[in-house]
């Protein structure tokens, strides 16, 4: 009896000679008549560990190999493209995390000298001036701390007002 031939894709490459190949397939369901995506498992013997994760490959029946392999890989049709980036990005932050704790790899931050200005000796005018100013800013203060306690005392009212007429039943 001829040996049979299956075109599957990697699903699982973690073990060591040994990988996990699913053969899709569609099935109509036989009351409701619906085409279901089905997927044969087999796991298969791969000598070399040519294939990986989501490479297409072909495969033959082979002599029993363990409880569950059954099968030999013949040869990889299609690699995979795809970039797992989920992988990729977990790698970055680990290297990143391994430079920060070694110190290798990583581009210490040159530290500045901190320098200290000492203001300059103000002329009589300028010191005027700034006195001035100061005393115009006391001044708007002023003003805006009268203005915000007149809108205060205004709401407060209006509010007592609408709670007197809703205590009021007619």
């Amino acid at each position: 009896m001829p040996k049979k031939v299956a075109v599957g894709v990697v699903k699982s490459d973690k073990m060591d000679k040994t990988r996990r190949v699913e053969i899709a397939r569609m099935v109509r369901h036989p009351l409701y008549g619906k085409y279901l995506g089905k997927q044969t498992v087999c796991y298969v013997h791969d000598e070399d560990n040519t294939s990986n994760q989501g490479d297409l490959v072909e495969i033959i029946e082979s002599v029993r190999r363990s409880k569950k392999k059954r099968w030999d890989l013949v040869r990889v049709i299609e690699e995979n493209t795809e970039v797992d980036v989920v992988a990729l990005r977990a790698a970055q932050r680990q290297q990143l995390l391994d430079a920060e704790l070694t110190g290798i790899g990583v581009a210490k931050k040159e530290s500045t000298p901190v320098v200290e200005e000492t203001p300059a000796e103000e002329t009589p005018a300028e010191e005027a001036e700034a006195s001035e100013v100061v005393a115009e800013e006391a001044e708007t203060s002023e003003e805006t701390s009268e203005e915000t306690s007149e809108e205060t005392s205004e709401e407060t009212s209006e509010e007592t007002s609408e709670e007197t007429s809703e205590d009021i039943e007619y």
